[in-house]
């Protein structure tokens, strides 16, 4: 499994994922500063992986704090915690991850705990908000290996793999658990442009996993689907609203348009933590606009004039009209989904 993000004594470690799969680089964050930018330019990604390097960015921070007293370190935790939530809008594991370090600071700060023991407590959640996410995108792919065909096609669209996650990836987890469970599957990894995840990240991940990959760009889909040779499409996601819309990168919706144009089943891969409950439909989730030259240039050679202007949204959304099943770590839910999402998470508080 790939060590996407790992806590030291005295930094949080990451895969370069900017660099992949070129080079194999990992990049020591030693505050939560540089955590923070790690995230904002893309070191690292995917929603459940973002949320995880943010709670052990926050975790980091508090430790290096040189604070004595409660007031001031509870100060430099909400400043901490601010600079976190303003790296990436859209993915709601973020916030999610952000809320959960507070609950635990609340709690002890509440609870009469000394600095230091705040520091422990914070170290201990982070730690189980990135153990908790392996075990999650196990149990999904688990689920989600029962509706993979023995003999499936696979289309995915951006990387929702063990890069995305702490480990095992959450549609790539669904492609593992099948092969798992000796199903034969073949990958077809869409490029999704412009940050090329597919292409460098998703493919990087199955070839290594040796299962059958091949990439195509994302203009082919449709071609592909016509001939037949899809069975299934199986996507993460960054934000689901309460209705079943699901944020996920550009080029999201256009699949899985093509896939009901087909006849194909589209499915979304993602834990608990991506369910937004309090925003109601697609239309309230944040896109996040990115910087032109992602478009503009592929590594240092520019594509497009200068002079054109540039339109670049990080993530689009699917209507959960498009969607035959969301996998989750509590099992497969399906339309409606304003009742079974909801259903989900009183299951969760039961």
């Amino acid at each position: 499994m790939l060590p996407t993000v790992a806590r030291e004594a005295d930094a949080v470690v990451m895969i370069d994922q900017r660099k992949l799969p070129a080079q194999e680089i990992y990049v020591r964050c030693k505050s939560a500063a540089e955590v923070a930018k790690a995230i904002k330019t893309m070191v690292i990604r995917g929603a459940p992986a973002i949320g995880v390097s943010a709670a052990m960015g926050i975790a980091l921070g508090m430790r290096k704090s040189k604070a004595t007293g409660t007031q001031k370190f509870a100060a430099e935790f909400q400043k901490t915690c601010d600079m976190m939530a303003a790296t990436r809008p859209t993915a709601v594991n973020l916030f999610w991850a952000i809320d959960r370090m507070k609950r635990t600071f609340g709690d002890a700060a509440r609870a009469g705990d000394s600095v230091d023991q705040i520091k422990d407590k914070l170290d201990r959640e982070a730690q189980l908000i990135h153990d908790e996410d392996v075990a999650s995108c196990r149990a999904m792919g688990a689920f989600g290996a029962e509706l993979v065909p023995a003999d499936a096609r696979v289309l995915t669209h951006c990387n929702a793999g063990a890069l995305a996650t702490a480990g095992y990836g959450t549609a790539l987890g669904v492609i593992r658990g099948a092969v798992e469970k000796g199903k034969r599957v073949a990958v077809f990894a869409d490029e999704t442009r412009p940050f090329l995840q597919g292409a460098r990240l998703t493919a990087w991940e199955l070839v290594r996993d040796h299962i059958p990959t091949t990439v195509i760009t994302d203009n082919m889909t449709a071609a592909l689907m016509r001939q037949g040779k899809v069975d299934l499409v199986v996507v993460g996601a960054d934000r689901i609203a309460a209705n079943g819309d699901t944020a996920n990168k550009i080029g999201t919706y256009g699949v899985a348009v093509l896939a009901r144009e087909h006849n194909i089943p589209f499915y979304v891969a993602a834990p608990l933590s991506t369910i937004d409950l309090n925003t109601p439909d697609g239309g309230h989730i944040p896109i996040e606009e990115r910087n032109a030259r992602e478009v503009t240039h592929v590594g240092g050679a520019q594509l497009a004039p200068k002079g054109a202007q540039v339109w670049n949204p990080a993530f689009d959304v699917t209507p959960h009209q498009y969607i035959a099943g969301i996998i989750t770590e509590r099992g497969v839910f399906r339309p409606p989904y304003v009742e079974t999402l909801k259903q989900a998470f009183e299951a969760e508080l039961a």
